[in-house]
């Protein structure tokens, strides 16, 4: 493996790969700093212009871009709290908050910073556990990815911001939009009162409504109002001290959750940016600073979100298994190049798995090193007066949406949510269990009914397997413990205020 890996290296160690890695993390970087345009969209308009090279640049061209795109989804979402990537929605959360207290800057580093970590280690583990890790994966069937999907949607309890009646009511209003369309197991019309919703609501222009639409209407209230100063930006932008203080949660969770949900075909990095956000949530100190601007949890999704597309790689090289949108559209790259992914690929030419491997170690700091110098252009953004921000956020979020279909049905769609958006906002609803929900509500529903139909309607059938039994009684824990500890917090500060009135 070490003398294949080396072939590898000395392969990408060429001017002409260099420049194909460079190439496509800038192109990464504006496809997922714009909404509409997501990774898979960006490797799809790129697939065509490899046809007439060689299989290593190609790939490497593409999977830098897929890379790349990650981070840049977060750029947006920090600035204007416009996740440019489904995946950056949980890195809105504390970003933009910091970003309104004029810290920019230190949001930025610490993205970029996490996103590289998380891609390095997350490629490390990739060349170690390739094949074990995506063998692993085949042994989800239906029961495993339903009780995947109610562990996901447990996280409900801690990202509800203070109220768990009105997150279960975002939740629930989820769950409802994913239910128009077409019957994913019998075929029939559900709620599809027009052609257009046939195929359900499209998910990436209905989030750009809910975060960044929605900020733009906030904006226009306050267009008159200054904004925070921007803080000068020194060295990094973040202290040493900073950085140590989120060390377990950037350099060993985030990466480790992100490669593992990665690796599960269908979870993807959305899945692994929400669920480490949780996690840091949920084992920090600071639980409260969660949501206002809180550099652990801009770490927790960014990394994990970056380590999932090293885990996406995963089955698709060792299986032939597509762990992701953007890794399926990989495949039919491979194919087109006359290569057939899976165990054969490392055996008949080993220098494609090798090569890639080798790029994602070299591509990760280059990406760095553009994230850290781009961070003094980007945080400029926050110096634009609100009025004129608004104007070219909402810009962006037209272009985004019609960019998702290219049909006027998109646009529709994000401003009706973002109009939806702006008011559960003023009712202090969280947005965040609606999008978590339209993640996790299709995989649960299908793959429940699907598991049903194997056990002739038998319930039981939900704990005879050891993985869904774990995650199901993880799911319980996950959504009672924070209810137990709200309702003893509850009880001591009544207790408090009955002996404060004494």
């Amino acid at each position: 493996m070490f003398a294949s890996l080396l072939d590898g290296f000395s392969t990408v160690f060429t001017f002409e790969i260099l420049l194909f890695i460079l190439v496509g993390s800038l192109i990464g970087y504006f496809v997922g700093a714009l909404p509409g345009l997501t990774p898979s969209v960006g490797i799809a308009l790129l697939v065509p212009i490899t046809f007439t090279m060689e299989p290593v640049p190609a790939l490497i061209l593409l999977v830098s871009l897929y890379v790349a795109a990650e981070y840049g989804g977060g750029i947006t979402a920090i600035l204007l709290n416009a996740p440019g990537t489904p995946a950056a929605a949980a890195t809105a959360l504390d970003g933009y908050p910091l970003a309104t207290k004029g810290q920019a800057g230190k949001a930025l580093t610490i993205s970029i910073l996490a996103s590289g970590v998380g891609a390095l280690v997350s490629a490390i583990l990739l060349i170690f556990t390739a094949v074990p890790m995506a063998a692993m994966a085949l042994q989800f069937g239906p029961l495993e990815y339903f009780a995947l999907a109610i562990f996901g949607l447990s996280l409900i309890s801690s990202l509800s911001e203070g109220s768990i009646v009105k997150g279960f009511i975002a939740m629930f209003f989820g769950l409802l939009i994913i239910s128009v369309g077409i019957d994913p197991i019998v075929g029939v019309p559900r709620f599809a009162m027009t052609v257009d919703l046939l195929g359900g609501i499209p998910f990436l222009p209905a989030l750009v409504g809910l975060f960044a639409l929605s900020e733009v209407l906030f904006m226009l209230e306050k267009a008159d109002e200054k904004r925070n100063k921007v803080e000068k930006i020194t060295g990094l932008g973040v202290s040493l001290a900073e950085i140590k203080s989120i060390k377990k949660t950037m350099f060993i969770k985030a990466p480790l959750l992100g490669y593992v949900i990665g690796v599960i075909p269908g979870a993807g990095a959305t899945i692994a940016s929400l669920i480490s956000y949780n996690e840091a949530r949920r084992s920090s100190k600071d639980k409260i600073s969660f949501g206002k601007g809180n550099i652990e949890g801009i770490a927790a999704s960014e990394g994990a979100n970056n380590a999932a597309v090293p885990g996406a790689l995963a089955p698709l090289l060792a299986l032939g298994i597509p762990g992701s949108a953007s890794a399926a559209i990989l495949i039919g790259a491979l194919t087109m190049q006359g290569l057939q992914p899976g165990p054969k690929l490392f055996t008949d030419n080993p220098e494609i798995p090798y090569s890639l491997f080798a790029a994602l170690l070299i591509a990760t700091p280059i990406m760095i090193v553009i994230g850290l110098v781009g961070v003094r252009a980007w945080v400029n953004v926050t110096k634009i007066p609100n009025n004129i921000l608004a104007v070219i956020v909402a810009g962006i979020c037209v272009v985004g949406a019609y960019a998702y279909s290219n049909s006027m049905y998109s646009v529709w769609v994000m401003l009706i949510f973002g109009i939806f958006g702006y008011f559960i906002r003023k009712l202090k609803i969280p947005t965040t269990p609606i999008v978590l929900a339209m993640v996790l509500g299709f995989m649960m529903e299908v793959n429940f009914r699907r598991g049903m139909i194997i056990a002739d309607g038998e319930l039981s059938f939900l704990f005879t397997r050891p993985i869904s039994l774990i995650l199901i009684v993880l799911s319980l824990l996950t959504l009672i413990l924070p209810l137990i500890q709200g309702y003893k917090d509850a009880k001591i500060k009544s207790t408090k205020a009955g002996v404060n009135h004494r």
